[in-house]
């Protein structure tokens, strides 16, 4: 039973390490505590501790050679002691087998085992002493959370461990021997034993019938994932947006950023950071990072195999370059965003870091197939067609025109394509900036003062939002470029380029630079913009403002478009789980307050203060969220505060009109969440390589406090207003757990 908890984790580990640590963990805890079972009682423990220090040794020697971990085994064992729990959780799926990603495991299975065998074959207490390896076991099915791969792997082994607890209670049955009961006793016997099954059964009827149909609605859900509960690497602001680095690269054209050896000799494009995040004003990266090993995910694509060897030089940050899509890092502990194939350093990179990418280049599919593909539907793109605040009347024209007369997805991908490779051109001491105000500039500004040129960060973002204006599912990628006969990589390699998302055939790159022999001609004699109407008096003009959309309506759109899953395996189990399911709901609903007080603490007391705001931010609207008032996704930060007065009014109005009065504004919030998100437009037509860290300097650690205090308060009076059961069904419910989820 020790050993099925290895088979349950084995899916999500690479290689066969784990397992055989594992069962290794499991045989020599049952064999020490069988050996000792008739000496006195108190010699198990320091044989067991003197075990399990041998066996933790030989762990993390053998997983850090393996893993290619360097140090003393002094060393590597304290550090894996100390950080397994979080290295653990944000370990990249499939996990590679490390120090630090097998010594609890390892650990866990010997004291089970050794509590197991202490209560079974010491203290012939069998039933009971199956909780150890339960526990064991569920934890094992909890870490490996939503895996679906993992799932299916091993849908034989609950069966297997049921099988073996009924088989251990069998052979542990003793028979009375003739003569040593009466019949009157062997009477009572089976009428309590009859009884008591009876008993029994009823329960099970009884609990399959309450709890079985809920149970096996749970199979079509997605289980919540351990590793949400713990902070992902994040990046640095110089990584947010590289973007904004391509103009200083570019100015600095012969800046030595690194060395790229590729084999087989090629001249691929080698990627340092995918931009999905689009607020109308700057791109950024939106990855969720995982610790990894030397092994980033599962093997995928089926192109030719490319290795790069890699030596930084002046390049810094924590992005490291790759050639996509990257499948094994040797060299350096890397962390891994496995939807975008990103990969970030654990610390700054320095001169001289040498590592080696493996990487599967996927060929580009031909014409004739992406001119048959569709795209995903707006509702299922979701941020990838986003484009908040208001565009320019002039873009949205601009789009509208080129889309005129094309009838497929391609078509409109490649008509932007031509429009921006004939009509401008390229330059290398452009201005930085990417906002809508920069991009319209660049599609319709004055030659002479600087408009219709630009460099590939302008070229990428026009595309970007025309695409996304036709409803394009687009991300923006900024990389390098190579060449065959020199691995050295300068800034003047540096460049950007719009990819789009097709289904069936995945991502395609498109490039909207002008070619070599391309001739310019006028925008204007394509293209003019018509002047906009004349605008209504000042009186009856709203004010609009620029709102990125906020973390929760990310989560909530991905729980929607969740898959259903088939529910009869899991209908099939439920009647002879029913009372384990009893005990693991009991253990959530307590959980869940314990971790949303915690992580509302983490989150608005811990980090730079512009963190802190926008988490303050996210609690204000998960509260209305809650209270059944859900802020519209189109309101801008301050209509969102005028909106959570009016919600609150709303509700004391119908069930507590004497809290009317307590409910507190978050006014001030929503001018701190503003000052955040949009304080530095002014830099993005500069090249500054301070830009990307003004949002973080316009506001200060009593703003955070003061943005924390209003949340706290308001989602708190926004409670008290609820009737007594739905505040308890607040307190216990865990949809703010994925809501909080960090973009």
């Amino acid at each position: 039973m020790l050993v099925l908890s290895a088979f349950a984790l084995a899916p999500i580990y690479n290689g066969t390490l784990l397992p055989v640590l594992m069962a290794a963990a499991a045989a020599g805890s049952v064999l020490v505590g069988t050996g000792v079972r008739r000496l006195p009682a108190w010699t198990a423990a320091p044989a067991s501790v003197l075990g399990l220090a041998v066996l933790t040794f030989v762990a993390v020697r053998v997983s850090a050679a393996a893993g290619q971990v360097p140090g003393s085994v002094p060393d590597i064992a304290r550090e894996a002691l100390r950080n397994s729990i979080p290295r653990l959780l944000t370990a990249l799926i499939p996990i590679e087998p490390q120090p630090d990603t097998v010594v609890l495991p390892v650990i866990a299975t010997w004291l089970a085992g050794l509590a197991a065998t202490e209560l079974g074959v010491r203290y012939g207490r069998v039933l009971l002493s199956y909780l150890p390896p339960t526990l064991l076991f569920g934890g094992a099915l909890y870490l490996v959370g939503p895996d679906t791969t993992a799932a299916r792997a091993t849908t034989w082994v609950p069966l297997a461990y049921a099988a073996f607890a009924a088989l251990g209670l069998i052979a542990s049955g003793r028979e009375p021997q003739p003569g040593e009961l009466t019949a009157d006793q062997r009477r009572t016997i089976r009428l309590r034993v009859g009884a008591g099954a009876a008993a029994g059964l009823a329960i099970i009827v009884v609990l399959s019938q309450f709890l079985g149909p809920a149970v096996a609605e749970q199979g079509s859900s997605t289980p919540v994932d351990p590793r949400n509960y713990v902070t992902p690497p994040q990046l640095d602001s110089l990584d947010e947006n590289p973007l904004v680095r391509l103009s200083g690269w570019n100015l600095n054209k012969d800046q030595h950023l690194f060395d790229a050896v590729v084999t087989p000799e090629a001249q691929p494009l080698i990627r340092l950071a995918v931009l999905t995040d689009y607020d109308g004003v700057t791109w950024r990266i939106d990855s969720v990072y995982r610790n990894a090993g030397r092994v980033l995910g599962r093997p995928e694509g089926t192109g030719p195999e490319v290795t790069q060897r890699i030596t930084i030089d002046e390049l810094d940050g924590r992005l490291l370059p790759g050639v996509a899509t990257p499948q094994r890092v040797d060299g350096v502990r890397v962390a891994f965003d496995a939807e975008t194939g990103t990969i970030a350093y654990a610390e700054p990179l320095h001169k001289g870091l040498t590592y080696t990418v493996t990487s599967r280049r996927d060929p580009r599919p031909d014409d004739n197939a992406l001119f048959v593909a569709e795209v995903p539907a707006p509702e299922e793109a979701g941020d990838l067609v986003a484009l908040p605040g208001k565009v320019p009347d002039s873009i949205s024209q601009l789009s509208s025109h080129l889309g005129e007369g094309v009838s497929n997805p391609y078509q409109r991908a490649f008509a932007i394509q031509q429009w921006l490779e004939e009509h401008y051109r390229l330059v290398a001491d452009a201005p930085s900036g990417h906002a809508y105000p920069n991009v319209e500039y660049f599609l319709f500004g004055p030659k002479q003062a600087g408009g219709q040129k630009g460099t590939s960060e302008q070229f990428t973002a026009a595309f970007a939002v025309l695409a996304r204006l036709a409803g394009l599912p687009t991300r923006v990628v900024v990389g390098f470029q190579t060449r065959k006969d020199d691995p050295a990589v300068r800034g003047g390699d540096a460049i950007a380029w719009p990819e789009i998302l097709f289904k069936g055939v995945g991502w395609v790159a498109f490039d909207p630079l002008p070619k070599s022999d391309t001739v310019q001609r006028p925008v204007e004699d394509d293209f003019k913009p018509k002047a906009p109407p004349s605008p209504p008096p000042p009186q009856s003009v709203p004010p609009v403002s620029v709102s990125a959309s906020p973390p929760a309506s990310r989560s909530g759109s991905a729980q929607a478009a969740a898959p259903p899953a088939g529910s009869g395996t899991a209908t099939l189990v439920a009647a002879a789980s029913s009372a384990a399911v009893v005990v693991l709901v009991l253990a959530f609903f307590a959980s869940v307050p314990l971790v949303h007080r915690a992580r509302r603490r983490r989150r608005l007391e811990q980090g730079p203060p512009a963190q802190r705001i926008d988490a303050a931010w996210s609690e204000v609207l998960a509260g209305l969220r809650l209270a059944g008032r859900p802020a519209p996704a189109h309101l801008t930060a301050r209509e969102v505060a005028q909106y959570a007065s009016t919600a609150a009014i709303r509700h004391a109005h119908a069930g507590a009109p004497r809290l009317r009065s307590a409910v507190p504004p978050v006014d001030d919030l929503a001018a701190l969440v503003n000052a955040v998100a949009f304080a530095g437009p002014t830099l993005a037509a500069t090249s500054d390589s301070a830009a990307g860290s003004r949002g973080a300097s316009a506001v200060s650690e009593p703003q955070a406090r003061l943005a924390a205090d209003q949340a706290v308060a308001y989602v708190a009076a926004l409670r008290a207003q609820r009737p007594w059961w739905r505040r308890l069904l607040w307190t216990f419910d865990p949809r703010p757990l994925r809501w909080h989820r960090r973009r």
